[in-house]
């Protein structure tokens, strides 16, 4: 099986060469061999490797989650499908929380916008106005 410059594993995952050495810092990708010369060489197997990890961040997930799950899948006898659904579970509830904060920071911004007729000075601007004198909620305050 044919070994794979990170050039030529950068060109075949559509993943910069910078984001694979990134990779490789943070534990996530390994070169499987270095040439004579010290060059990284990688097996195929990267590609997919690679795909993963960008799919799994598309997905939300961080380089840290993303770490938990090729373990998880690097033991697919040992582990059940459920433990994977637990995580993608945790990562859900993760982006709809994110989601109602944006939400209610778009509420309040579009009250702000609506009340502006853009024009006057700063000194008669409602947004200015709002921003130094009222206290909004921190929409990420679950309390």
């Amino acid at each position: 099986m044919p070994m794979l410059t990170i050039g030529q594993l950068s060109k075949a995952s559509k993943v910069n060469a910078t984001a694979i050495r990134y990779y490789e810092r943070c534990g996530l990708l390994q070169a499987d061999l270095r040439s004579e010369t010290g060059y990284r060489q990688y097996s195929p197997d990267a590609v997919a490797k690679l795909r993963f990890i960008k799919n799994a961040q598309h997905l939300g997930f961080t380089l840290t989650e993303i770490q938990a799950l090729l373990q998880l899948q690097s033991n697919r006898n040992k582990n059940k499908c459920s433990s994977i659904k637990k995580k993608a579970s945790i990562r859900l509830e993760s982006i709809e929380k994110k989601i109602k904060s944006l939400k209610k920071m778009q509420q309040a911004l579009k009250l702000l916008h609506d009340r502006c007729q853009g024009q006057g000075s700063l000194l008669e601007c409602p947004i200015i106005e709002a921003l130094n004198h009222t206290d909004f909620e921190d929409p990420t305050d679950e309390s």
